[in-house]
């Protein structure tokens, strides 16, 4: 008989909730952006001498350096715990905003913004949903992943309009020292109250009530990364996820752009608004993705998505744009974008088990990275050239199309199938309790 074990599953979550809270600044790109290219445009001493093509690079960057960080953090998170995993993360997005504070260098701000608080992200992201999943049932699995998940969405909401009065008041490179310190102490210290559960720990919600038989244990399909990569489900899911992501981050690192038109100097209040979509998004989508399955889940995001893009063309080409039509398009962009981040570490955790869930979903989310990378830096050179958003918004609308049609070679089962046959039964998901 297992001993009775404090369950800590609500603190891990809402622990990994708050360190996603504070690395969502990058979601806030678009007004650093703003910032930026303003500082080009006026010229003068001190201020950013950029190519107007460049100005997304060190969010391309951080997006996919992000992503493949997230392959070694997996790794050390599956090896030494999500503490010290969110701690180095803490660290690195730490020492990359101090180190962007105080230059308007190019190659600085790639490899602050770019490389180490990419990497410190990846490294603090991966340490959060992993130990939360592990203290809850699988019928729970999409509610917890799109409540972790959400911090990171959720951050702009605080994020944009505290760093469009930051940089009012004190300038760029201030603000981005104030985040930098800020972010050393909350990420190291909510890292503390990360932890997986003692090996043996079995969900409350699997353990038989009085007078009822128990149940006889589930098989636990864990697979190696080296068997994630050689099925076919793991290709399908990395392009639909790389289709899925990249659209939107195409449209979240150019939104206060896009509504500068319209809305001025409160532009940074499009963003809040996407935020609060993209949050809802990852939770709503989770819930949801329980009682009808990933697959059903994915297809009816994918195909609004696409939609939502056709909308946006008229709405944000047009000579003198509405403000209230662009902030509920916003809105619905969030939210569809926000799905994936709860939808594919669900079906990483379907297919493959939680045993090696660190790594194998790094793996995944290598597909968020490259997506946001490739879009987002299409989406700014097609904008440089034309002056327009539409191509962009063509572009996202067919590969949409493309990924929702691969849903279909997904398997539809409400509580998916692994994609591989188990080699021996578990009775609960184990980890390094660090």
């Amino acid at each position: 008989m297992v001993a009775p074990v404090k369950n800590k599953g609500w603190i891990v979550t809402f622990s990994g909730t708050g360190i996603n809270l504070a690395l969502g600044i990058l979601y806030t790109w678009s007004i650093f952006k703003g910032a930026i290219r303003a500082s080009v445009e006026k010229g003068g001493p001190g201020a950013f001498n950029w190519d107007l093509a460049s100005l997304n690079d060190p969010y391309a960057i951080c997006c996919i350096v992000f992503a493949f960080a997230m392959i070694v953090a997996g790794k050390c998170q599956d090896r030494f715990g999500p503490r010290v995993t969110a701690f180095i993360g803490g660290i690195l997005v730490s020492l990359g905003f101090i180190m962007i504070s105080q230059t308007t260098s190019y190659a600085i701000w790639v490899i602050g913004f770019g490389i180490l608080a990419g990497t410190g992200i990846g490294f603090g992201y991966s340490a959060a949903t992993p130990p939360a999943l592990k203290w809850f049932p699988p019928a729970r699995t999409g509610l917890i992943a799109g409540l972790v998940v959400s911090g990171f969405g959720l951050a702009s909401v605080y994020i944009a309009p505290l760093s469009q009065y930051l940089v009012g008041v004190w300038g760029l490179q201030k603000a981005m020292l104030f985040f930098g310190i800020a972010f050393l102490i909350v990420v190291c210290g909510l890292s503390a109250l990360l932890r997986n559960p003692p090996v043996g720990y079995v969900p409350e919600s699997s353990v038989a009530k009085a007078g009822q038989p128990v149940p006889a244990p589930k098989k636990q399909y864990d697979a190696r990364p080296s068997e994630l990569m050689k099925t076919r489900a793991f290709y399908t899911i990395w392009i639909i996820y790389f289709i899925g992501a990249g659209a939107g981050l195409m449209i979240i690192g150019s939104v206060a752009g896009m509504a500068q038109k319209s809305m001025g100097n409160l532009a940074f209040l499009a963003v809040a608004i996407l935020a609060i979509g993209n949050a809802g998004g990852r939770i709503i989508a989770g819930m949801i993705s329980d009682k009808i399955g990933r697959r059903a889940t994915l297809l009816i995001m994918l195909t609004f998505q696409a939609v939502l893009m056709l909308v946006a063309i008229p709405i944000v080409g047009a000579q003198k744009t509405s403000a209230l039509l662009l902030v509920v398009l916003a809105t619905f962009l969030g939210f569809n974008y926000g799905t994936n981040l709860s939808l594919f570490p669900s079906l990483t955790k379907d297919n493959w088990g939680l045993k090696n869930f660190g790594m194998n979903y790094g793996i995944v989310f290598t597909a968020w990275g490259v997506g946001g990378f490739v879009m987002g830096r299409l989406s700014q050179m097609l904008y440089a050239s034309s002056g327009s958003y539409t191509s962009s918004f063509i572009t996202a609308t067919v590969l949409l199309f493309v990924g929702a049609a691969l849903t279909f070679a997904l398997k539809a089962k409400k509580s998916e199938e692994p994609a591989l046959q188990p080699r021996e039964p578990a009775l609960a998901a184990t980890g390094n309790p660090k």
